[in-house]
């Protein structure tokens, strides 16, 4: 019988050869691994690829239980760790391509993301395309015969487009091209990859996963026809992670599901507030239909979470400084996925440095937000108090005039 999805979040890397009894998986530390016996010590290397103790850069029990985890809450057949997300993009990446290869890539991808493909990737001689992440069919215009990879990420970075991740998947595979996805805003909850073609999941799992804002961490499951690759390739890399950074890994799947929906459900309330406001141009929250591939979502995803942007009717730096300064519950930050509410202004002009062909078709300044877990009310009080500050400063700037 299998179980319901809920009861996944807290079994999921459980195992009694993980466990040895007690409910959590024990932090087990250690470099080296030391044998009795040359039988033991060739059963290790021969199995060492298998969730076998051999040396501590392959993973220890605590390690193999979030891997097992993560294998079990978004599907797939293995899972690779990394001490970050952008460490988990970056060498899944490098796992499939070498000189003189070509990816595609999103244009909304997160900022790392590009920087890894314009400097990194350029250097190496492997080419970059950015496009759209609102294009469907049309992606095979953009393939080349070295085309090697698909990079998406649904939602958008910043602006949050949705993207139709099926059909681009149907068309790269025509062309044994790898599919990647940057999963972290769906957390591999929200969204299940290996149903709709993705060949591998990647999470900064610094985020929900983790979901304390106190771990670097990064996660990329793959499919069975990609994993060995994935694997073999992220070890010599010398990628791996602390046992104690896993453990807080493991921790944090167990309120996982419980924390996504209660997210989801502040963050929705937040922008349907918002939605109301003067000040707003428009609401960039994939549950509502202002949202670019807001059908997608519907069609796709089984929930939301905290991360969406709003779009000001206005562009003015000095009346967004006074919005942002002076929150009490709203921190500035560059992360999100945590308990805590976090806030951020792009004006649209810094868009410029970060898109190829999706520039923003608004000229108000975009305000990203993160919904914690704080109480709804006092977070739209707060934003409240910040408009006031906001229009302070718009009708001083118009009666200057």
């Amino acid at each position: 019988m299998s179980e319901g999805k809920k009861t996944t979040f807290i079994t999921a890397g459980r195992d009694k050869k993980w466990t040895n009894g007690v409910v959590n998986p024990p932090v087990q530390r250690a470099s080296t691994v030391v044998f009795d016996t040359v039988a033991e010590k060739n059963h290790a290397i021969l199995n060492r690829a298998k969730k076998t103790l051999f040396y501590g850069r392959r993973g220890t029990n605590t390690h193999f239980a979030l891997q097992d985890a993560m294998i079990e809450v978004e599907g797939g057949a293995g899972c690779a760790l990394y001490p970050c997300g952008t460490a988990a993009i970056s060498n899944a990446i490098l796992a499939f391509v070498e000189t003189g290869d070509h990816i595609l890539m999103v244009d909304t991808c997160y900022e790392p993301t590009r920087d890894f493909c314009d400097k990194i990737m350029k250097k190496m001689g492997i080419e970059t395309t950015y496009f759209d992440p609102t294009i469907g069919e049309e992606i095979r215009e953009l393939i080349q015969p070295n085309t090697k990879v698909l990079f998406l990420e649904s939602p958008g970075s910043i602006t949050m487009e949705v993207q139709d991740v099926p059909t681009l998947a149907r068309i790269a595979h025509e062309q044994e091209i790898v599919v990647m996805l940057d999963n972290t805003w769906a957390a591999g909850v929200n969204f299940s990859p290996f149903d709709f073609g993705v060949d591998i999941s990647i999470q900064a799992a610094t985020k929900y996963i983790v979901g304390h804002s106190d771990v670097m961490l990064g996660t990329a499951v793959a499919n069975e026809k990609h994993w060995d690759q994935l694997r073999e390739q992220s070890y010599l890399m010398g990628q791996c992670v602390s046992a104690d950074d896993a453990y807080l890994g493991l921790r944090g799947i167990r309120t996982l599901d419980v924390r996504l929906r209660q997210h989801a459900e502040n963050s929705l309330k937040v922008a349907q507030w918002l939605q109301t406001r003067p000040e707003v141009d428009h609401v960039r929250h994939p549950a509502l239909t202002t949202c670019p591939g807001h059908e997608f979502f519907q069609r796709d995803f089984t929930g939301g979470n905290g991360l969406f942007s709003v779009v000001l009717k206005s562009s003015y730096p000095k009346a967004t400084t006074a919005l942002l300064d002076g929150m009490k519950h709203f921190s500035m930050g560059y992360s999100w996925g945590g308990y805590e509410s976090l806030i951020l202004a792009n004006e649209p002009k810094s868009f410029n440095s970060l898109r190829t062909v999706a520039h923003p078709n608004f000229t108000g300044t975009l305000v990203r937000l993160h919904i914690g877990l704080e109480d709804v009310d006092d977070l739209i009080a707060d934003l409240e108090q910040g408009f006031a500050r906001y229009n302070a400063l718009i009708l001083e700037k118009e009666t200057s005039y």
